[in-house]
């Protein structure tokens, strides 16, 4: 396994001259690339920072870049300005992919970057990512994926040399707490934010809150379902705060792509 980093080390220190512009989401994935980006002069990362994101997404981003001393920018930008995405289509995730990925190649032209690049890993490969045609199409690289180097690879070697969130659960966009075809808006998003923070808060800091109109759908590990109904009492009370009319618990528990269906 040390194999495949050292080789994607040196792949990467050979792109240090073109210059390399990282898609950088502070996911584990991403977090590599940029760790073994560190020391090299010409890297640029890129955080979109956009409503289907959290504050505290965000402020990792900042902190890690800083942490591995890398140049860092953030840039800004209203996904559901695009009236398409916004009505949250089944290719959701390409549209958004292709429009945040061309911003992405506008910044890196801007900046003479050439080699544009992002943390799918091979993994992802074998899913359901309908981005992926987006980051084809345009041209971006996903050496994780290239190297052929999985998930629970990551996972592991970044524990080996340190990372602090090698462990770290997924946190995919906020959009995939929707049902396809419900149209996206801040409102909604906010309730969805407010209501896994509740859930954090409560000690759940793995789960999804799925939003069906006024129906509020939570998963969490199965592991943890007796934690959860001793204190739902409190956890319903805190999560109808935030304007939610009904609160299930869902039995198949926390899962990728549940609503990819």
């Amino acid at each position: 396994m040390q194999n495949k980093f050292l080789q994607l080390s040196e792949f990467l220190k050979s792109k240090e001259k073109q210059g390399i512009c990282l898609a950088f989401s502070g996911g584990i994935d991403s977090t590599l690339l940029l760790y073994l980006c560190k020391g090299l002069e010409n890297v640029q990362a890129v955080t979109f920072s956009s409503v289907f994101q959290t504050e505290e997404e965000i402020e990792l981003c900042k902190q890690l870049a800083s942490k591995y001393g890398v140049k860092h920018v953030i840039i800004d930008f209203n996904p559901l300005e695009n009236s398409e995405l916004a009505q949250n289509p089944k290719n959701r995730c390409y549209l958004c992919k292709k429009i945040f990925f061309s911003k992405l190649t506008d910044f890196a032209k801007s900046q003479n970057l050439e080699y544009i690049m992002d943390g799918t890993n091979f993994d992802d490969l074998h899913a359901f990512r309908p981005g992926l045609k987006a980051l084809k199409e345009l041209n971006i690289s996903s050496p994780l994926a290239e190297f052929k180097i999985t998930k629970q690879e990551i996972r592991m070697y970044a524990e080996e040399i340190g990372i602090e969130i090698a462990q770290k659960p997924s946190t995919p966009c906020l959009a995939t707490r929707f049902p396809y075809g419900t149209r996206l808006d801040a409102e909604k998003i906010n309730i969805v934010k407010q209501g896994e923070n509740i859930l954090k808060s409560f000690g759940f800091e793995a789960n999804r809150l799925r939003l069906h109109d006024n129906i509020a759908r939570i998963e969490i590990e199965k592991s943890r379902f007796n934690d959860f109904l001793a204190r739902k009492d409190e956890i319903v009370q805190a999560l109808k705060s935030t304007g939610i009319t009904y609160i299930t618990l869902d039995l198949e528990g926390l899962r990728s792509g549940s609503m990819d269906i």
